[in-house]
């Protein structure tokens, strides 16, 4: 067993395989809706792209290309009401998933320092906090926490949240800024809040799906300093570019210069057709648009199988993912993921995503229009 790997928890997904095998058992086969990995076609526009940037000899540039960078500040203006970024303070990352796992590494934390993350979450941020060799803590109110502890050197959001779909007002966000802030300035040690933000073009109910998801960069959080803020944000969900590694982190521009100079040296760099491909991503709304549709079709299908089955959908105001529960009390989460499997549904169990969870499982929205509407009539029939 190697050094790093020892410390880590189990890889999750590998403890499915069993129920896998017995959801693939089905006459009619397997509804894989355990993981957000997206199937639908590319965009061709985004494809075009690639293919015109594919003759690329030399090395990219880390930083991204200046296009890019643009991109994304012009992104932010349109979609996420945060105008006025510096086009200097966006870097491009090899999806977002590596950089959640490695910016506590990149901030230089280690034993004593304590990384804050949501209570009901995504695997990686703890991960992410054990290979720095810092010190996880889920919690419910990190602002509350902000104020109790001195040890807190990187505080995780969440919005919208996988796997539970919920979502942060600019209040919520605003106290946990302000909560930080208060911290560092109590302890003279620098407190990071960084928001993972990938399913923000994905908001299904009110008042996120007419005001849209607000960004822990928006200037009413940030009352106009990004000082110690960082967004991140993926193009996988909104452009089915899971397969192109597209993500970027923006924000305090002291601290992407920081992350950029350590990834330099490690060459973690975005390849140069990627970086096109991102360009025209992030200026094409339409594709967004016709994703999203595409997303509500299915989620709709899907709730109205499991509520017709007696389940409940708890939360999931935006995201690709119903955070769902049986009707009638408490069931352990394993239960439920096998009681679906044997419909031949394969789910995922809130047990993935921390003690909080353990009554809830996730139903990804990430299969063809054609096995969701399996899923649908398996579940009405049940």
């Amino acid at each position: 067993m190697g050094l790093l790997t020892g410390a880590l928890p189990d890889f999750p997904w590998d403890s499915l395989v069993p129920l896998a095998e017995l959801a693939r058992a089905h006459p009619d086969g397997i509804v894989d809706l355990s993981v957000g990995t997206p199937v639908d076609p590319t965009p061709a526009v985004v494809r075009d792209a690639l293919a015109a940037a594919a003759d690329a000899p030399g090395y990219p540039t880390t930083h991204g290309t200046r296009a890019l960078r643009e991109a994304v500040v012009d992104w932010f203006a349109r979609r996420r009401g945060v105008p006025g970024l510096d086009p200097d303070a966006v870097l491009p990352t090899v999806g977002s998933k590596e950089l959640v796992a490695l910016l506590p590494s990149l901030l230089g934390l280690g034993a004593g320092d304590v990384v804050l993350h949501p209570a009901t979450a995504y695997p990686t941020y703890d991960v992410g906090a054990r290979l720095a060799g810092a010190t996880p803590v889920p919690v419910e109110d990190p602002a509350a926490v902000l104020a109790q502890r001195d040890d807190v050197r990187l505080v995780w959001l969440n919005s919208p949240g996988n796997p539970d779909g919920s979502v942060l007002d600019v209040a919520q966000l605003r106290a946990v800024v302000d909560a930080a802030r208060a911290a560092q300035a109590r302890t003279g040690r620098p407190v990071v809040v960084a928001s993972d933000e990938c399913y923000a073009e994905l908001a299904w109910d009110a008042p996120w799906a007419t005001d849209g998801v607000p960004s822990v960069l928006d200037p009413r959080v940030t009352g106009g300093d990004t000082a110690g803020l960082l967004a991140v944000y993926s193009l996988s969900k909104q452009s089915n570019l899971a397969g192109y590694r597209a993500a970027f982190v923006a924000g305090d521009g002291a601290l992407v210069a920081g992350l950029l100079e350590t990834r330099k040296h490690a060459g973690m760099i975005v390849p140069a057709p990627v970086q096109a491909a991102m360009t025209v991503a992030l200026g094409d709304d339409a594709h967004v648009a016709e994703q999203r549709e595409r997303y509500r079709r299915r989620r709709g299908a899907l709730r109205a199988g499991l509520e017709a089955a007696g389940y409940v959908v708890d939360r999931s105001h935006a995201g690709l993912y119903l955070w769902v529960r049986p009707d009638g009390g408490f069931q352990d989460s394993w239960t439920t993921v096998r009681d679906l499997a044997s419909l031949g549904v394969l789910v995922a169990p809130g047990a993935f995503y921390g003690a909080a969870a353990a009554g809830h499982v996730r139903v990804a929205l990430t299969a063809s229009d054609e096995r969701v509407a399996q899923a649908a009539a398996r579940l009405s029939g049940a």
